[in-house]
């Protein structure tokens, strides 16, 4: 198997001793090539001080001077180390100590010059853990030495040399193609690569999931062993496991899906299903009932080693990179009809929307119904008029969304949480995604009220492990930069909005419920959410609980929901399955009674270690080696489905080159401003050097431009009307120049800054 330093470095954890047998299972070394291909690796890291030999085991070693972070390069050559904690500084590391990194790779860092006040910390590369361009876009161009291949990201500062048929190569000058890197450079030798692919003469010519999945270097496949390991993978069960398992296959369970062709090979299949009673009290009690992937992937097998190195799903709209091949969704898939293994969660929510108490359970369930969010929209409010055998399930949609999730809404919006309306919600997963915050649509309300069910979900699990003192991965929003917000404040006051924040030290929740509600009253409302959405921060994983800005939540806030999705989600199932297998119910053997010790009922009552110790660090060691990993992941997959956005909104303006539109100024600076085109929510440039009628001079105070003669002023929040003078697809850049609109300078103390 093939993998990377980073990868065999997470193995070790709290500089304990690792025996070199271990790192052969976990890597997957099961022949004697690999094994002397590891072999090789801990000879030379041990060499270099990363990791120390002891009593024939190896121990990491960790210097205070020394940190793993990850490259961000600029095209004039020089790099910033940017480091997993937020509150780390980045360090600055010269073109000269990049020791052949490149940009985006993961590597540790020796400081050479400690920071200031004003300058960041200087270093240079010690180590590179892991490549991040295995492959790349570039053109084919021919030298006298033979073919090269220059990179269409300009923060990769070399060429590559070809190796390949002279031909093929001759058919690739001038053509945008995709390159596998067979060497990185080697000294002052450069790099060498093969192409692989020839997309066309350039970007526009070729399909925009392709230009994203060679950019990001997505893998396109499954290698023949996960194949094969998930082909053999059956979806029976021993009678044992019937027997332990809490029967639901009698209760009324639906699937609420975005659409109902999950079948198209997207690699969608569907992981969720729920039923809702109520309870002798009159209380709600909501089961979300999640496919028990834990069950068929075990650790270090074939198809857990391949979604470890995945991470997640990526959503390229037509197309779903994913997690497992098929084979894993024919035997998890919640599939009307047929018997499937679950774990189910239990909520018992009162009328004011409060969860009073929750279970978790292993369970068996059939579902009786599948319905898209459509469908589930047009039999809403609906209960005589329908075929018989749909009446119980409408009854049951009508209680769930009329009900129980407006009073669930309430009850996080009074803990300040918001909501972005969005008419274009991501659809992958149910609950907040890589957004970080609730979507909500007006023409498609039920997702977004399920998305509220959903994070009771996760937010009951992560309390479960909190309160259980269990490992758990966390997911961690921070507030927005406050930076980031003065330009859209300024634009919100313009148009005669009020926004203000209540501290002025610091951004909270509750300013963008505020916010949002200001946007209500706005013609101009998708424009104000586009920008607010572009202001949050991402979500990342930490084994710690923390804050989660979007939701608003202090506590632990984990997810579950999608474990054939985000291998995150995996890890914590086998959490919960360690729990009810190896959990200890009582302090004493001698005890005659045990807790629930999937309850909250339990938490109060519990005063021992319920895992063994050794099942205990095990776990833990599992899931936060894989943190930074899964963090990677996430950003990769965010950065690769808003890259065929950016693309797609390229090429549907590259279409409209010449064309007129309205659009709003959404922000200013002394080389031009940004316009915000309000049909379409794409962003162009008016360069100052397209306004010919006066000469320009920008006004940081006020954040606008302004005319020294005509006293025409371009200032956040006017209205222009603007056409499409040119666009380069590829960095998705739009040039606009303005056709009328703008407003006059008349401020009374109008001055120099």
């Amino acid at each position: 198997m093939e993998y990377s330093i980073a990868t065999l470095l997470s193995n070790f954890s709290d500089e304990k001793l690792v025996a070199r047998k271990v790192l052969e299972k976990k890597l997957g070394c099961e022949d004697s090539d690999s094994m002397e291909k590891l072999h090789l690796t801990l000879d030379i890291l041990e060499k270099i001080g990363v990791i120390i030999k002891e009593r024939g085991k190896y121990r990491r070693v960790y210097e205070e001077d020394v940190v793993e972070a990850k490259l961000r390069c600029s095209s004039k050559g020089f790099c910033f180390a940017i480091q997993d904690s937020e509150t780390a500084d980045d360090v600055y590391i010269r073109e000269s100590h990049l020791s052949n990194a490149w940009n985006g790779d993961r590597v540790l860092v020796k400081i050479i010059k400690e920071g200031s006040r004003r300058r960041s910390p200087e270093g240079e590369v010690k180590l590179i853990l892991e490549r991040a361009n295995p492959s790349l876009l570039a053109r084919v161009k021919e030298t006298e030495d033979g073919y090269r291949a220059v990179p269409l990201d300009d923060r990769l500062l070399f060429e590559l040399i070809l190796r390949q048929e002279e031909e093929r190569l001759r058919q690739a000058v001038d053509h945008l193609v995709h390159v596998e890197v067979l060497r990185y450079p080697l000294a002052q030798n450069l790099p060498l690569g093969k192409v692989t692919r020839i997309l066309g003469t350039d970007a526009e010519e070729a399909a925009d999931t392709d230009i994203v999945c060679c950019k990001h270097d997505l893998p396109q496949s499954f290698p023949e062993k996960v194949i094969q390991a998930a082909e053999v993978l059956s979806g029976e069960w021993s009678k044992s496991e019937t027997k332990s398992r809490l029967d639901l296959r009698k209760r009324l369970t639906l699937t609420l899906e975005p659409n109902l062709d999950l079948d198209s090979g997207t690699g969608q299949w569907i992981e969720n299903a729920f039923t809702l009673e109520k309870t002798d009290r009159g209380n709600w009690e909501l089961g979300i009932h999640i496919a028990d992937v834990a069950y068929y992937i075990k650790p270090n097998s074939e198809l857990d080693r391949e979604a470890r190195k995945r991470g997640t799903a990526i959503n390229l709209l037509d197309k779903i990179v994913p997690l497992f091949p098929p084979g894993v969704g024919h035997c998890c898939s919640l599939i009307p009809g047929e018997d499937r293994l679950t774990l189910s969660v239990f909520l018992i929510i009162d009328r004011a929307g409060q969860v009073t108490e929750f279970d978790i359970k292993p369970s068996i369930i059939c579902v009786d119904r599948q319905i898209s969010y459509k469908q589930a929209q047009s039999l809403l409010g609906r209960q005589e008029d329908v075929e018989d055998e749909l009446s119980s399930a409408v009854k049951m949609l009508n209680e769930l969304f009329f009900n129980l999730s407006p009073v669930i809404k309430a009850r996080r919006q009074q803990r300040g949480s918001f909501e972005i309306d969005s008419e274009n919600i991501p659809s992958l997963y149910k609950d907040e995604g890589r957004l970080g915050a609730i979507a909500t649509s007006s023409s498609l309300p039920v997702q977004s009220l399920l998305t509220d069910a959903i994070v009771l979900v996760n937010r009951a699990v992560g309390n479960h492990l909190t309160s259980l003192e269990l490992p758990g991965i966390y997911c961690h929003q921070s507030e927005p930069d406050l930076e980031e917000l003065e330009d859209l404040i300024k634009l919100g006051n313009n148009l005669h909005l009020d926004l203000q924040l209540e501290n002025e030290e610091e951004v909270s929740p509750q300013d963008y419920q505020r916010f949002t509600q200001q946007f209500a009253k706005s013609s101009v409302r998708k424009v104000l959410n586009h920008l607010l959405k572009l202001t949050l921060k991402p979500v990342i994983y930490s084994k710690k609980p923390s804050f989660h800005f979007g939701l608003a939540y202090e506590g632990g806030y984990t997810r579950c929901v999608s474990p054939g999705q985000r291998y995150a989600d995996l890890l914590i199932q086998r959490v919960l399955h360690a729990l009810f297998e190896k959990g200890r119910d009582r302090r004493h053997s001698r005890t005659k009674e045990g807790v629930n010790l999937g309850s909250s009922t339990c938490h109060d009552r519990i005063n021992w270690n319920i895992l063994p110790t050794e099942v205990q660090d095990e776990l833990a060691e599992q899931l936060w080696s894989v943190i930074p990993h899964l963090n990677d992941c996430e950003k990769e997959a965010y950065d690769a489905e808003k890259d065929l956005e950016g693309l797609k909104k390229a090429e549907r303006m590259k279409e409209c080159t010449g064309h007129i539109f309205s659009g709003l100024i959404t922000g200013v600076q002394s080389y031009g401003f940004f316009v915000e085109i309000e049909d379409h929510l794409v962003e162009g440039l008016v360069h100052v050097s397209s306004l010919k009628d006066d000469w320009y001079e920008y006004r940081s105070r006020y954040a606008c431009l302004v005319g020294r003669k005509n006293r025409t002023a371009y200032r956040l929040g006017d209205r222009v009307e603007v056409e499409v003078k040119s666009v380069d697809y590829y960095r998705q850049q739009i040039d606009l120049v303005t056709v009328r609109g703008g407003s006059n300078a008349n401020f009374e103390d109008w001055e120099e800054d």
